[in-house]
């Protein structure tokens, strides 16, 4: 399962800051929480969605319910809470772990399969529908492409982009049904 947050932040005065806070106490302390497989957090290349996501990999909902959540951090966002705007989470289901995503990749998101991406490409995606919290969106395809091919779709309607601003965190009890290489890679 995988869980998203996804947000913008309206105060550029203390947004390094509060980035600073999230890559380096926030993703530890969640990957730290019993339930919680793998973390990572991205920054949109493209306009008209949320800046900042973060993916977690997570056991089920439970988790995100849990003592051991909310004593390790789960939503302390109090001192920026005023600045975070657009803010959406997500379940969404998934066997796999989120995938790795490295400096030279970006994750292509996008509201409706890409055919020749698949066909043509032999870039296969995985389809994500959502299961709890917002469900919004509801539903989503998962491509990690190189950077020079994500580049092509930066004005395409109903794709978003994201780079990573962290290397993925993973927790010591990592179970790995399907290696993600074998979901995203090329066929």
């Amino acid at each position: 399962m995988w869980y998203t947050v996804e947000c913008s932040y309206n105060d550029s005065e203390s947004e390094a800051e509060w980035n600073a806070f999230y890559n380096h106490q926030k993703l530890p302390a969640l990957i730290s929480v019993t339930g919680f497989t793998t973390s990572q957090r991205f920054r949109a290349v493209t306009s008209g969605c949320p800046v900042y996501l973060a993916i977690h990999t997570v056991k089920d909902a439970n988790t995100l319910s849990s003592d051991d959540y909310f004593l390790k951090g789960g939503g302390n966002f109090a001192r920026w809470q005023s600045c975070i705007t657009d803010w959406h989470r997500n379940l969404y289901e998934a066997e796999e772990l989120a995938p790795d995503i490295s400096s030279d990749e970006i994750l292509l998101l996008s509201s409706k399969p890409i055919d020749f991406l698949d066909t043509e490409m032999g870039y296969r995606g995985l389809e994500m529908l959502a299961v709890g919290l917002d469900k919004t969106p509801d539903y989503r395809v998962a491509y990690v492409l190189p950077s020079e091919i994500a580049s092509r779709f930066t004005d395409v309607p109903g794709v978003d982009l994201y780079e990573p601003l962290t290397s993925q965190l993973q927790s010591a009890l990592k179970e790995k049904p399907y290696p993600a290489e074998h979901i995203f890679a090329r066929n």
